[in-house]
């Protein structure tokens, strides 16, 4: 069978295909222009009793009311247009309260009540309501804010969050379960990495460049799953054209009988020559990455950025490795069709997306709907009760440079200037050594909510041992269970797991939940390294007699421990 290895060309019949396609499959979005959340005080009561807003439908347009502008000041009413208002229609018995929002430029996210999100979070995370309210709350803001008219949106500004608690308590699993929950590009970062600007290290502006990075990767994931359907209906005609060649060379014929066995499945094993972009599916795009870190230099900056364009020109120049029209370059490659086709896939998605402008949807993304979560932000503050200056890097000097980001400013980025005035900004801390006063009163200032997370008592240690669906005792469970041994933890026995880790806590060093994580090893680490040697189907039990005799020695080492000097 004579194989044809001609490039990847769309006969007629496919792009009026993939044209008919795409009038079939236009969605259909809730115009997030013409409607408002409403009332705040009214929107905050009514959260539990709002529509889906999956159930929300072009056609509830018709069913529009105009709020009352008796609370504009007279003096603006005749500037300011009046706010509509689209009553929701009443909630769906579906288990997704999720919405999908457009306005020209902004990322389409997903929306949940607040009393949504806490109870996501409760799946997770034992106690800390008020933290939990907070950031559904705050969640819950940017989507509200999409509602507004446009005269109003600009004028809305997200209420940062400053999360204060001690350590172990949960403040950063917050974080970790936000990030899951939004599809909004979200950072979390540690705010000891940064250094003063002028001194070696990453300076704040970085914070903006990751989150660029994150929201690329994530309106091309979203770009690509929207259009990977459309591609499939491409696959099959690039497999033929390589076949038999393009539908247009006069070979209908031929085409029409491998299309039948291809369809049938006979041909799954036959290889193809495939020209492979080197740079295929990489996760934000082509900018040269790779050449610009050999050099030793910083990708994200503008100079390196000029570096990779420059380096990318001349090898489209002066290699024989591009592909046709000076495009990327390729490698030829040899595999069966059934491998060929996930591949072909990708390069018709690839095609696609340049016809996107992804860099301009990215940032629009960042600026509206990004979430940048500061960790630690306590060890970069200086106490005040001692009349001195501390000469860290680390410390206020990088408070200083916090400033303009999280009040709102413009940094350049690889992917264009992005302004942080809208970006939602939530700062946590243990503030042992320091107090949240230390902090220099224009960021206090900048981080308007506070949060006060609780220590941990014995019974929220036995919550977490117990109610959190990944909790440390199914995952030693399932551990063991790999070895085909059963093991058990008697409620007991639990009881007093939860009882040491708290008279530790108080007793050494309070460092909240990681404790678990300390006792719990201490506990399994005999049985762990037995159970490779069990016997299948054996059971073995961890009782209260068990859990004091493995502990009893560091019991012992703590009652000492406060008489060594």
């Amino acid at each position: 069978m004579l194989l044809a290895t001609a490039a990847f060309r769309r006969g007629p019949s496919c792009a009026s295909s993939a044209a008919s396609y795409r009038l079939r499959s236009s969605p259909r979005f809730f115009s997030a222009a013409a409607t408002t959340s409403g009332d705040d005080d009214k929107s905050d009561g009514d959260d539990a009793t709002d529509a889906s807003p999956a159930a929300v439908d072009d056609a509830t347009t018709a069913d529009t009311t105009t709020v009352s502008s008796d609370a504009i000041d007279s003096s603006e009413t005749s500037d300011v247009p009046p706010i509509t208002v689209t009553p929701p229609d009443k909630p769906s018995d579906s288990a997704s309260s999720t919405t999908t929002t457009e306005q020209p430029g902004w990322l389409n996210t997903i929306a949940m009540r607040p009393s949504e999100v806490t109870e996501q979070l409760d799946r997770h995370i034992v106690g800390q309501s008020s933290a939990k309210r907070a950031v559904a709350i705050a969640m819950r803001n940017r989507w509200r804010r999409r509602q507004l008219p446009p005269h109003l949106l600009k004028e809305v500004t997200p209420r940062n969050v400053l999360m204060i608690g001690p350590t172990g308590c949960g403040k950063t699993e917050v974080a970790r379960r936000m990030a899951k929950l939004s599809d909004a590009p979200f950072l979390k970062v540690e705010a000891t990495k940064f250094t003063e600007v002028g001194y070696h290290g990453r300076d704040v502006d970085q914070i903006v460049r990751d989150l660029m990075d994150v929201s690329m990767a994530l309106t091309k994931k979203r770009q690509m799953e929207r259009l990977r359907e459309e591609a499939k209906l491409l696959v099959e005609d690039r497999i033929l054209d390589l076949l038999v060649g393009p539908e247009f060379s006069g070979t209908k014929g031929q085409r029409e009988s491998f299309r039948g066995m291809l369809e049938e499945g006979l041909l799954e094993n036959q290889e193809l020559e495939i020209d492979v972009p080197e740079n295929l599916g990489a996760a934000a795009g082509k900018d040269g990455d790779g050449t610009v870190l050999a050099f030793g230099g910083d990708s994200n900056s503008m100079s390196a950025q000029a570096i990779a364009d420059m380096m990318k020109k001349l090898g489209t120049m002066g290699g024989n490795r591009g592909g046709r029209g000076g495009g990327p370059p390729v490698d030829k490659k040899k595999m069966p069709i059934s491998e060929a086709r996930e591949v072909i896939l990708e390069i018709e998605i690839e095609k696609m997306l340049e016809k996107l402008d992804l860099k301009k949807e990215a940032v629009a993304a960042a600026e509206e709907s990004g979430i940048v979560f500061i960790d630690e932000i306590d060890k970069i503050c200086s106490s005040k009760d001692f009349n001195s200056k501390s000469a860290d890097a680390s410390a206020e000097g990088v408070q200083r440079d916090l400033l303009p980001l999280v009040e709102g400013t413009t940094i350049s980025t690889k992917y264009g200037n992005v302004n942080t005035d809208y970006m939602l900004f939530i700062a946590s801390g243990a503030f042992h050594a320091v107090k949240p006063s230390d902090m220099l009163p224009e960021l206090q200032g900048r981080l308007p909510i506070r949060v006060e997370l609780n220590g941990l008592t014995e019974d929220d240690l036995y919550k977490i041992l117990t109610e959190p669906e990944a909790n440390l005792v199914v995952q030693q469970i399932a551990l063991i269970k790999t070895e085909g041994v059963e093991l058990t933890f008697d409620d007991d026995a639990l009881r007093e797991i939860a009882k040491l880790a708290a008279h530790l806590n108080r007793t050494v060093e309070n460092i909240g939940a990681r404790r678990l994580h300390t006792v719990m090893e201490r506990i399994m680490e005999e049985i762990s390294f037995q159970a490779a040697e069990m016997d299948s189907g054996e059971e073995v039990t961890v009782t209260k007699a068990l859990v004091k005799e493995r502990l009893s020695d560091i019991m012992l080492a703590s009652d000492l421990s406060k008489y060594i000097l």
